[in-house]
């Protein structure tokens, strides 16, 4: 069976640090709302079978297409809104492609091998190497410097198969604990995520000079 992929798509930030009234994925970037860039990515892609976005009613009027399978509501934390989305997918045996719509920059040719690689291994994520020296610190003393070769920056997509999200949940829930990102729920029950160089763009706006960085790529 050839596999396909679901995506959650998350819009359901509140974007504090942009300093806007409006939540930042419903910011303009090139005359597209920032979450849209992304959204019409994920409809264009074929092995695309279902787009679950997850935000506030207000705004579910910007995205139509007939990828949509359905809405769901953010939660109080990223993984709450990710499991809301898990939820509503209709596929049982698919994979899931969880994305942040912050990140309007995605290539297909990232997206595609992160799968590839997630059908192998069952989880992957796309990232890059760290480009600056990291030092652990404690009340900012350094206590020591990490190995930077070792280091990598991680972004979105996440793509974990349907079994182990639920799997990691599950641990997560039992034991109370919140993660940060995605393959963490993996990494919980100890499974090993492949993760996937990623084109450099793939950034997250998160405050004004991010979204002054990304007119300037689009331009």
């Amino acid at each position: 069976m050839i596999s396909k992929l679901s995506v959650i798509l998350l819009c359901g930030g509140k974007g504090f640090r942009m300093g806007s009234k409006i939540p930042k994925q419903f910011l303009l970037l090139k005359n597209k709302i920032l979450a849209l860039h992304s959204f019409d990515f994920f409809c264009q892609m074929d092995e695309v079978e279902e787009i679950i976005v997850v935000c506030e009613p207000e705004y579910r009027f910007f995205f139509k297409n007939d990828k949509i399978t359905a809405f769901a509501l953010p939660g109080e934390r990223r993984q709450d809104s990710v499991y809301n989305g898990l939820e509503i997918i209709k596929n049982k045996n698919s994979i899931i492609c969880i994305h942040d719509s912050a990140r309007p920059f995605l290539k297909k040719e990232d997206v595609l091998n992160a799968f590839n690689e997630a059908k192998i291994y069952g989880a992957a994520a796309l990232g890059s190497k760290a480009k600056n020296t990291i030092k652990l610190c404690d009340n900012n003393f350094v206590e020591r410097t990490l190995d930077r070769d070792k280091l990598l920056e991680i972004y979105t997509p996440q793509i974990i198969s349907r079994a182990l999200l639920e799997k990691g949940f599950a641990f997560a829930k039992k034991n109370k604990i919140t993660v940060t990102d995605d393959v963490s729920l993996v990494e919980l029950i100890g499974h090993k995520v492949k993760i996937v160089e990623s084109s450099n763009e793939n950034i997250k706006i998160t405050t004004p000079f991010d979204l002054k960085i990304a007119q300037a790529i689009l331009s």
